[in-house]
């Protein structure tokens, strides 16, 4: 399967629109930049969405899920069948982010891709298994260059379906048992870090089991040339859903969709999209700043200034839920605000 898809060019942004949308911004009855980053996501989301006043109502969250083999190192502290478990939660509507997405109406899909532990058929899952589990990566890549591929393609086939049912912002969010060692070894392999610096607590962990943690990367990160290539290093050490979250950012990027990335793992498959295809950043919004140690050395190599920062690190997409009413509101005022005229209020 061929990886040529992801260097397609993304979406052209309407800069006719910003800047009509920044116009209309000085002439709303406040001073100008009064509303700061509001102001700043209302434009930019003009742009993007190719009409001066955006919305954000119709919201697509996407829970991309896998298993992963670096778990039978002993990097967290959960066994390894919560993620199937977490699956069918997803599925029974109790995890936080179906709470989070029924209160913002949005759609929630879940996106199986493999769990050791498989729930089956199940509704609002669509079941896209590529194996069981990745690898472990301490002792050969964690995916097939094929694996790869289908893993990208199911994150590009989200956004299509989210495309298709009029979504103006999307949403990837993960699951999967093991998924912060992936998600810091990747980083690592992008960034050239050393994973004593980035490797953090994930589930739960102590000191002692940040530092095995730490270790198991450095292992890993061993058997590989010192090099930055992203699809590279999303083969050796990524997973499953975190490939799912890279393709869709792409490809929601290629069909004009704008993207709400969520915490320290959703980043580090957002850093390798703009690895692969530079055009998706401009694409990218960040809802909050992780608690979870690498996450703030991520956002750094994105340019990235989170909306939010609550002291989150559960995943799910939970944090960029949370971050929706932001944007919502943004929106509003920005299109119901009265401009200095209709208010008869005099102007500076």
């Amino acid at each position: 399967m061929s990886h040529d898809w992801l260097r397609e060019p993304c979406f052209a942004i309407d800069h006719e629109s910003r800047e009509q949308a920044r116009e209309h911004q000085g002439q709303l009855t406040k001073p100008p930049g009064s509303l700061g980053t509001l102001e700043a996501l209302a434009i930019r989301l003009a742009g993007l969405q190719h009409k001066p006043l955006p919305s954000a109502q119709q919201v697509w969250i996407t829970v991309f899920a896998g298993d992963h083999g670096v778990a039978a190192e002993g990097v967290s502290a959960f066994p390894q069948v919560v993620t199937g478990e977490m699956v069918r939660n997803f599925a029974k509507g109790g995890a936080a982010i179906s709470v989070l997405a029924r209160t913002l109406g949005a759609m929630l899909e879940v996106v199986n891709l493999g769990t050791v532990n498989d729930p089956g058929e199940l509704p609002l899952v669509r079941r896209a298994i590529i194996a069981p589990q990745t690898r472990n990566f301490c002792e050969q890549p964690a995916m097939s260059d094929a694996q790869l591929a289908a893993a990208l393609r199911a994150g590009a086939d989200s956004v299509e379906g989210a495309f298709e049912a009029g979504a103006q912002l999307f949403i990837g969010g993960e699951m999967g048992i093991a998924n912060t060692t992936s998600a810091a070894a990747l980083a690592c392999g992008l960034l050239r870090e050393s994973p004593y610096a980035l490797a953090g607590a994930g589930t739960g962990l102590d000191a002692a089991g940040i530092e095995r943690k730490a270790a198991v990367i450095e292992r890993a990160l061993a058997r590989y040339p010192n090099d930055v290539d992203a699809l590279a290093w999303l083969a050796r050490v990524g997973g499953f859903e975190i490939a799912a979250l890279c393709g869709a950012y792409i490809a929601a990027a290629q069909r004009g969709m704008p993207v709400l990335i969520d915490g320290f793992i959703t980043t580090a498959a957002a850093l390798a999209a703009v690895r692969i295809n530079p055009g998706c950043r401009e694409w990218m919004f960040f809802a909050h700043r992780s608690r979870e140690r690498g996450h703030v050395r991520l956002l750094a190599a994105l340019d990235a200034d989170p909306l939010l920062d609550l002291g989150l690190r559960l995943g799910e997409g939970s944090g960029a839920a949370t971050a929706v009413p932001l944007m919502r509101l943004a929106c509003e005022l920005h299109a119901r605000m009265a401009t200095f005229a209709q208010a008869g209020v005099s102007g500076a």
